[in-house]
Protein backbone atom coordinates (compact mmCIF):
# COMPACT_ATOMS: atom_id res chain seq x y z
CA UNK A 1 0.00 0.00 0.00
CA UNK A 2 1.54 3.53 -1.12
CA UNK A 3 2.31 5.95 1.44
CA UNK A 4 0.90 8.81 -0.03
CA UNK A 5 -1.97 9.47 -2.15
CA UNK A 6 -2.34 10.84 -5.73
CA UNK A 7 -3.15 14.36 -6.43
CA UNK A 8 -5.37 13.29 -8.12
CA UNK A 9 -7.60 11.46 -5.67
CA UNK A 10 -7.10 14.49 -3.34
CA UNK A 11 -8.49 17.38 -5.83
CA UNK A 12 -11.80 14.60 -6.02
CA UNK A 13 -11.84 13.66 -2.41
CA UNK A 14 -11.67 17.09 -1.16
CA UNK A 15 -15.18 17.59 -3.49
CA UNK A 16 -16.29 14.12 -2.10
CA UNK A 17 -16.85 12.56 -5.82
CA UNK A 18 -14.23 9.60 -5.54
CA UNK A 19 -15.66 6.50 -6.49
CA UNK A 20 -13.92 2.98 -6.31
CA UNK A 21 -11.95 1.15 -8.89
CA UNK A 22 -14.32 -1.87 -8.20
CA UNK A 23 -18.16 -0.87 -8.71
CA UNK A 24 -20.45 1.27 -8.23
CA UNK A 25 -19.05 5.06 -6.56
CA UNK A 26 -20.36 5.82 -3.05
CA UNK A 27 -22.85 8.68 -4.22
CA UNK A 28 -25.11 6.01 -6.04
CA UNK A 29 -28.58 6.38 -5.43
CA UNK A 30 -30.82 2.94 -4.58
CA UNK A 31 -34.04 1.63 -2.88
CA UNK A 32 -31.92 1.26 0.61
CA UNK A 33 -32.13 -2.28 0.12
CA UNK A 34 -35.29 -2.84 2.96
CA UNK A 35 -34.17 -1.02 5.92
CA UNK A 36 -36.76 1.01 8.00
CA UNK A 37 -34.98 4.60 7.39
CA UNK A 38 -34.74 4.46 3.77
CA UNK A 39 -38.78 4.46 3.24
CA UNK A 40 -39.04 6.90 5.96
CA UNK A 41 -36.42 8.89 4.81
CA UNK A 42 -34.35 8.53 7.62
CA UNK A 43 -30.71 9.88 7.88
CA UNK A 44 -28.21 6.88 8.03
CA UNK A 45 -26.58 7.10 11.16
CA UNK A 46 -22.83 6.92 11.48
CA UNK A 47 -21.33 6.45 15.26
CA UNK A 48 -17.97 7.59 16.85
CA UNK A 49 -16.39 7.34 20.19
CA UNK A 50 -13.21 9.41 20.42
CA UNK A 51 -12.06 11.41 23.62
CA UNK A 52 -13.70 14.51 24.44
CA UNK A 53 -12.51 14.60 27.85
CA UNK A 54 -9.19 13.67 29.63
CA UNK A 55 -5.83 13.74 29.07
CA UNK A 56 -6.09 12.68 25.08
CA UNK A 57 -9.44 15.42 24.66
CA UNK A 58 -6.97 17.25 21.89
CA UNK A 59 -7.06 14.28 19.85
CA UNK A 60 -11.22 14.21 19.68
CA UNK A 61 -11.75 17.16 17.31
CA UNK A 62 -9.45 16.27 14.69
CA UNK A 63 -11.17 13.37 14.41
CA UNK A 64 -14.45 14.51 14.65
CA UNK A 65 -14.28 17.24 12.41
CA UNK A 66 -12.87 15.27 9.57
CA UNK A 67 -15.83 13.02 9.83
CA UNK A 68 -18.12 15.43 9.62
CA UNK A 69 -16.26 17.25 6.87
CA UNK A 70 -16.42 13.78 4.94
CA UNK A 71 -20.59 13.52 5.55
CA UNK A 72 -20.65 17.52 4.24
CA UNK A 73 -18.86 16.85 0.73
CA UNK A 74 -21.31 13.13 0.83
CA UNK A 75 -24.51 14.96 1.47
CA UNK A 76 -23.91 17.81 -0.81
CA UNK A 77 -23.81 14.91 -3.79
CA UNK A 78 -26.89 13.79 -2.67
CA UNK A 79 -26.06 11.39 -0.05
CA UNK A 80 -26.00 7.51 0.12
CA UNK A 81 -28.43 5.36 -1.48
CA UNK A 82 -30.80 8.31 -1.51
CA UNK A 83 -30.03 9.11 2.26
CA UNK A 84 -28.23 11.91 3.99
CA UNK A 85 -25.76 10.58 6.50
CA UNK A 86 -25.28 11.99 9.98
CA UNK A 87 -22.73 11.80 12.86
CA UNK A 88 -23.43 11.09 15.90
CA UNK A 89 -20.31 11.15 18.72
CA UNK A 90 -19.53 10.43 22.22
CA UNK A 91 -16.97 10.78 24.88
CA UNK A 92 -14.70 7.63 25.68
CA UNK A 93 -12.04 9.76 27.72
CA UNK A 94 -9.36 7.19 26.49
CA UNK A 95 -11.35 5.25 29.48
CA UNK A 96 -12.64 2.17 29.21
CA UNK A 97 -15.98 2.53 31.44
CA UNK A 98 -15.87 5.61 29.52
CA UNK A 99 -15.94 4.06 26.19
CA UNK A 100 -18.32 1.02 27.28
CA UNK A 101 -20.87 3.74 28.27
CA UNK A 102 -20.46 5.58 25.42
CA UNK A 103 -20.77 2.49 23.23
CA UNK A 104 -23.88 1.29 24.73
CA UNK A 105 -25.07 5.48 24.18
CA UNK A 106 -24.70 5.18 20.39
CA UNK A 107 -26.67 1.64 19.80
CA UNK A 108 -29.54 3.71 21.92
CA UNK A 109 -29.48 5.94 19.37
CA UNK A 110 -29.65 3.59 16.73
CA UNK A 111 -26.15 3.93 15.00
CA UNK A 112 -25.81 2.52 11.69
CA UNK A 113 -21.81 1.98 11.40
CA UNK A 114 -18.82 2.41 14.14
CA UNK A 115 -16.53 4.99 13.15
CA UNK A 116 -14.57 5.57 16.20
CA UNK A 117 -11.93 4.54 18.04
CA UNK A 118 -8.91 6.55 18.99
CA UNK A 119 -7.36 4.58 22.58
CA UNK A 120 -7.27 0.89 21.94
CA UNK A 121 -7.77 0.17 25.77
CA UNK A 122 -11.01 2.07 25.65
CA UNK A 123 -11.95 0.52 22.48
CA UNK A 124 -11.57 -3.01 23.25
CA UNK A 125 -14.77 -3.06 25.17
CA UNK A 126 -16.96 -1.57 22.75
CA UNK A 127 -16.01 -4.44 20.62
CA UNK A 128 -18.56 -7.10 21.84
CA UNK A 129 -20.81 -4.29 22.10
CA UNK A 130 -21.09 -3.17 18.45
CA UNK A 131 -21.00 -6.53 17.79
CA UNK A 132 -23.85 -7.73 20.00
CA UNK A 133 -25.91 -4.81 17.92
CA UNK A 134 -24.73 -6.27 14.37
CA UNK A 135 -23.24 -2.90 14.00
CA UNK A 136 -20.09 -2.87 11.69
CA UNK A 137 -16.99 -1.08 13.25
CA UNK A 138 -14.31 0.59 11.45
CA UNK A 139 -11.41 1.60 13.53
CA UNK A 140 -9.17 4.90 12.28
CA UNK A 141 -6.91 5.17 14.87
CA UNK A 142 -6.83 2.42 17.71
CA UNK A 143 -4.49 -0.09 16.55
CA UNK A 144 -3.20 -2.62 19.77
CA UNK A 145 -2.44 -6.48 17.71
CA UNK A 146 -5.30 -6.89 20.90
CA UNK A 147 -7.91 -5.42 18.44
CA UNK A 148 -7.07 -7.89 15.58
CA UNK A 149 -6.43 -11.31 18.07
CA UNK A 150 -9.66 -11.00 19.25
CA UNK A 151 -10.81 -11.89 15.51
CA UNK A 152 -14.35 -10.47 15.21
CA UNK A 153 -16.01 -11.01 11.90
CA UNK A 154 -17.63 -6.87 12.46
CA UNK A 155 -14.15 -4.96 12.97
CA UNK A 156 -11.87 -3.61 10.44
CA UNK A 157 -9.12 -1.49 11.08
CA UNK A 158 -7.74 1.49 8.61
CA UNK A 159 -4.94 2.35 10.42
CA UNK A 160 -1.37 0.37 11.03
CA UNK A 161 -1.15 -2.38 13.73
CA UNK A 162 0.70 -2.85 16.80
CA UNK A 163 3.04 -5.26 15.08
CA UNK A 164 3.65 -3.44 11.81
CA UNK A 165 4.34 -0.08 13.75
CA UNK A 166 7.13 -2.24 16.19
CA UNK A 167 8.36 -3.66 12.76
CA UNK A 168 9.02 0.18 11.97
CA UNK A 169 10.58 1.03 15.20
CA UNK A 170 13.01 -1.73 15.02
CA UNK A 171 13.53 -1.09 11.52
CA UNK A 172 14.61 2.94 12.33
CA UNK A 173 16.91 1.83 15.44
CA UNK A 174 18.67 -0.38 13.50
CA UNK A 175 19.15 1.84 10.77
CA UNK A 176 20.77 4.30 13.10
CA UNK A 177 22.99 1.72 14.36
CA UNK A 178 21.12 1.68 18.35
CA UNK A 179 23.07 -0.86 20.45
CA UNK A 180 21.05 -0.54 23.54
CA UNK A 181 17.43 -0.15 23.79
CA UNK A 182 15.00 1.08 26.71
CA UNK A 183 11.68 0.30 25.93
CA UNK A 184 9.14 2.51 27.99
CA UNK A 185 5.15 1.74 28.03
CA UNK A 186 2.12 2.67 30.58
CA UNK A 187 1.03 -0.93 31.11
CA UNK A 188 -2.05 -0.08 28.81
CA UNK A 189 -3.10 -2.60 25.88
CA UNK A 190 -2.01 -0.48 22.59
CA UNK A 191 1.25 0.56 24.49
CA UNK A 192 2.36 -2.13 26.48
CA UNK A 193 1.93 -4.30 23.07
CA UNK A 194 4.06 -2.64 20.76
CA UNK A 195 6.76 -2.11 23.93
CA UNK A 196 6.91 -5.98 24.03
CA UNK A 197 6.39 -6.83 20.03
CA UNK A 198 9.51 -4.41 19.61
CA UNK A 199 11.38 -6.00 22.34
CA UNK A 200 11.10 -9.50 20.56
CA UNK A 201 12.62 -7.93 17.62
CA UNK A 202 15.40 -6.32 19.30
CA UNK A 203 16.66 -9.77 21.28
CA UNK A 204 16.71 -11.28 17.78
CA UNK A 205 19.96 -12.52 16.59
CA UNK A 206 21.87 -9.83 15.71
CA UNK A 207 19.25 -7.22 16.90
CA UNK A 208 20.09 -4.45 19.32
CA UNK A 209 20.02 -5.28 23.04
CA UNK A 210 16.49 -4.37 24.45
CA UNK A 211 18.10 -3.77 28.10
CA UNK A 212 15.10 -2.59 29.46
CA UNK A 213 11.63 -2.27 29.37
CA UNK A 214 10.21 0.17 31.51
CA UNK A 215 6.43 0.15 32.93
CA UNK A 216 5.40 4.06 34.17
CA UNK A 217 2.59 5.05 35.74
CA UNK A 218 0.13 7.29 33.83
CA UNK A 219 -1.55 10.74 33.99
CA UNK A 220 1.86 11.63 36.77
CA UNK A 221 3.82 14.44 36.73
CA UNK A 222 7.51 12.97 38.14
CA UNK A 223 8.59 10.29 36.16
CA UNK A 224 12.16 10.67 37.72
CA UNK A 225 12.56 7.27 38.90
CA UNK A 226 11.57 5.92 35.89
CA UNK A 227 14.29 8.19 34.50
CA UNK A 228 16.81 7.11 36.94
CA UNK A 229 16.29 3.70 35.95
CA UNK A 230 16.97 4.02 32.37
CA UNK A 231 19.92 6.22 32.97
CA UNK A 232 21.18 3.43 34.71
CA UNK A 233 20.94 0.88 31.58
CA UNK A 234 22.78 3.96 29.49
CA UNK A 235 20.75 3.08 26.22
CA UNK A 236 21.65 5.04 22.75
CA UNK A 237 17.82 4.59 22.20
CA UNK A 238 14.69 5.45 24.38
CA UNK A 239 11.20 4.21 23.14
CA UNK A 240 8.26 5.56 24.80
CA UNK A 241 5.26 3.50 23.06
CA UNK A 242 2.35 5.72 25.51
CA UNK A 243 0.27 8.84 24.70
CA UNK A 244 1.58 12.45 24.20
CA UNK A 245 0.90 13.74 27.90
CA UNK A 246 3.09 11.53 29.51
CA UNK A 247 4.88 11.51 26.31
CA UNK A 248 5.60 14.81 26.40
CA UNK A 249 6.90 14.91 30.25
CA UNK A 250 9.23 11.86 29.69
CA UNK A 251 11.48 13.48 26.83
CA UNK A 252 11.58 16.94 29.09
CA UNK A 253 12.63 14.86 32.31
CA UNK A 254 15.39 12.62 30.16
CA UNK A 255 16.39 16.03 29.04
CA UNK A 256 16.71 17.54 32.37
CA UNK A 257 18.58 14.61 33.47
CA UNK A 258 21.04 14.69 31.32
CA UNK A 259 20.07 12.26 29.08
CA UNK A 260 22.24 12.72 25.26
CA UNK A 261 21.09 9.78 23.13
CA UNK A 262 17.67 9.58 21.21
CA UNK A 263 14.21 9.48 22.03
CA UNK A 264 11.45 8.05 19.91
CA UNK A 265 7.83 7.97 20.84
CA UNK A 266 4.69 5.92 19.37
CA UNK A 267 1.94 7.10 17.18
CA UNK A 268 -0.08 8.11 20.54
CA UNK A 269 1.91 10.79 21.17
CA UNK A 270 2.33 12.73 17.63
CA UNK A 271 0.48 15.70 18.71
CA UNK A 272 1.54 18.86 18.77
CA UNK A 273 0.76 18.81 22.83
CA UNK A 274 3.88 16.69 22.68
CA UNK A 275 5.98 19.56 21.91
CA UNK A 276 4.11 21.61 23.83
CA UNK A 277 4.08 19.74 27.21
CA UNK A 278 7.86 18.87 26.65
CA UNK A 279 8.92 22.52 25.51
CA UNK A 280 10.73 22.91 22.25
CA UNK A 281 14.01 22.58 23.28
CA UNK A 282 13.79 18.94 25.05
CA UNK A 283 11.06 17.65 22.25
CA UNK A 284 13.77 18.84 19.49
CA UNK A 285 14.85 16.06 17.65
CA UNK A 286 12.98 13.18 18.99
CA UNK A 287 11.41 10.84 16.59
CA UNK A 288 8.04 9.16 16.03
CA UNK A 289 6.64 5.89 14.44
CA UNK A 290 3.17 7.31 12.66
CA UNK A 291 1.05 6.55 9.69
CA UNK A 292 0.14 9.68 7.56
CA UNK A 293 -0.66 12.65 9.16
CA UNK A 294 -2.13 15.64 6.88
CA UNK A 295 1.08 17.14 7.23
CA UNK A 296 3.09 14.44 5.53
CA UNK A 297 0.50 13.93 3.13
CA UNK A 298 1.85 14.22 -0.37
CA UNK A 299 -0.19 16.38 -2.45
CA UNK A 300 -3.10 16.87 0.47
CA UNK A 301 -3.04 20.51 -0.05
CA UNK A 302 -6.62 20.85 -1.54
CA UNK A 303 -7.96 18.31 1.10
CA UNK A 304 -6.40 21.01 3.97
CA UNK A 305 -7.66 24.14 2.03
CA UNK A 306 -11.40 22.47 2.54
CA UNK A 307 -10.49 21.30 6.07
CA UNK A 308 -8.94 24.97 7.06
CA UNK A 309 -11.86 27.11 5.28
CA UNK A 310 -14.86 24.77 7.48
CA UNK A 311 -12.85 24.87 10.96
CA UNK A 312 -10.49 27.30 10.39
CA UNK A 313 -7.67 25.48 11.87
CA UNK A 314 -5.51 22.67 10.57
CA UNK A 315 -5.68 19.54 10.93
CA UNK A 316 -4.28 16.98 12.76
CA UNK A 317 -3.11 13.49 13.78
CA UNK A 318 -5.99 11.00 12.29
CA UNK A 319 -7.92 13.37 10.93
CA UNK A 320 -7.42 11.92 7.40
CA UNK A 321 -7.78 8.39 8.49
CA UNK A 322 -11.32 9.76 10.16
CA UNK A 323 -12.22 11.13 6.67
CA UNK A 324 -10.99 8.07 5.14
CA UNK A 325 -13.40 6.00 7.68
CA UNK A 326 -16.82 8.26 6.41
CA UNK A 327 -16.04 8.02 3.35
CA UNK A 328 -15.22 4.06 3.41
CA UNK A 329 -18.47 3.55 5.31
CA UNK A 330 -20.44 5.14 2.54
CA UNK A 331 -19.01 2.36 0.05
CA UNK A 332 -19.70 -0.13 2.02
CA UNK A 333 -23.22 0.71 2.72
CA UNK A 334 -24.07 1.58 -0.91
CA UNK A 335 -22.21 -1.27 -2.37
CA UNK A 336 -24.49 -3.26 0.93
CA UNK A 337 -27.83 -1.83 -0.80
CA UNK A 338 -28.81 -0.32 3.04
CA UNK A 339 -27.30 -0.75 6.26
CA UNK A 340 -27.99 -4.10 7.07
CA UNK A 341 -24.74 -4.93 9.49
CA UNK A 342 -24.47 -8.60 7.87
CA UNK A 343 -24.47 -7.07 4.48
CA UNK A 344 -22.27 -3.74 5.04
CA UNK A 345 -19.55 -6.49 7.05
CA UNK A 346 -19.67 -8.89 3.67
CA UNK A 347 -19.06 -5.64 1.49
CA UNK A 348 -16.07 -4.18 3.36
CA UNK A 349 -14.53 -7.73 2.93
CA UNK A 350 -15.30 -7.40 -0.51
CA UNK A 351 -13.16 -3.62 -0.56
CA UNK A 352 -10.39 -4.06 -3.56
CA UNK A 353 -8.90 -0.77 -4.75
CA UNK A 354 -10.46 1.62 -3.02
CA UNK A 355 -8.91 4.85 -2.92
CA UNK A 356 -7.93 6.26 0.54
CA UNK A 357 -5.15 8.36 1.22
CA UNK A 358 -3.05 5.40 2.46
CA UNK A 359 -3.85 3.91 -1.00
CA UNK A 360 -5.65 1.65 -2.66
CA UNK A 361 -7.60 -0.65 -0.17
CA UNK A 362 -7.75 -4.25 0.02
CA UNK A 363 -8.43 -5.96 3.58
CA UNK A 364 -6.26 -8.77 4.69
CA UNK A 365 -8.28 -11.65 6.29
CA UNK A 366 -7.49 -10.21 9.41
CA UNK A 367 -9.90 -6.92 8.40
CA UNK A 368 -6.20 -5.12 8.75
CA UNK A 369 -4.54 -3.07 6.16
CA UNK A 370 -1.49 -5.47 3.97
CA UNK A 371 1.02 -2.71 4.96
CA UNK A 372 0.48 -0.61 7.44
CA UNK A 373 1.96 2.62 5.90
CA UNK A 374 4.15 3.73 9.12
CA UNK A 375 7.00 6.08 8.91
CA UNK A 376 9.65 7.84 11.01
CA UNK A 377 8.90 11.54 11.72
CA UNK A 378 10.67 13.80 13.79
CA UNK A 379 10.10 17.19 15.45
CA UNK A 380 12.13 20.14 13.99
CA UNK A 381 11.78 23.91 15.22
CA UNK A 382 8.29 22.63 17.09
CA UNK A 383 6.76 21.05 14.07
CA UNK A 384 6.97 17.95 13.96
CA UNK A 385 7.47 16.39 10.24
CA UNK A 386 8.83 13.40 7.98
CA UNK A 387 11.98 12.03 8.44
CA UNK A 388 12.25 8.89 6.59
CA UNK A 389 8.98 7.14 4.54
CA UNK A 390 11.43 3.21 5.46
CA UNK A 391 10.31 2.38 1.70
Amino acid sequence: MRATPLKSFVSLAAVGLLATGCGQGLLSSGDGGGDKGAKSGDPIVLGMLIPQSGSEAAIGPYMSNAAQLAIDEINAKGGVLGRKLELKTADDACDAQSAAAGANKLVTEGVDVSVGGYCSGATLPTLPIFGKANIPMIIPAANSQELVDQKLKHVFLINGTGSQQAASAEKWMTKQGAKSVVLMHDNTSYSKDIALRTKALLDAPGGADAALVETVTPKESDYSANVTNVLAKKPDFVYWTGYFQEGGLIARQLRQAGYKGSIMVGDGSVSPKLVEIAGAEAAEGVYATMTQTPDTLEGAEGWIAAYKKKYNTEPGPYSNQAYDGVRLAAEAITKAGGTDGAKVIAALEGIDGFQMFSGPLKFTPEHTLSNGGFQILVVKGGKITLQDSLK
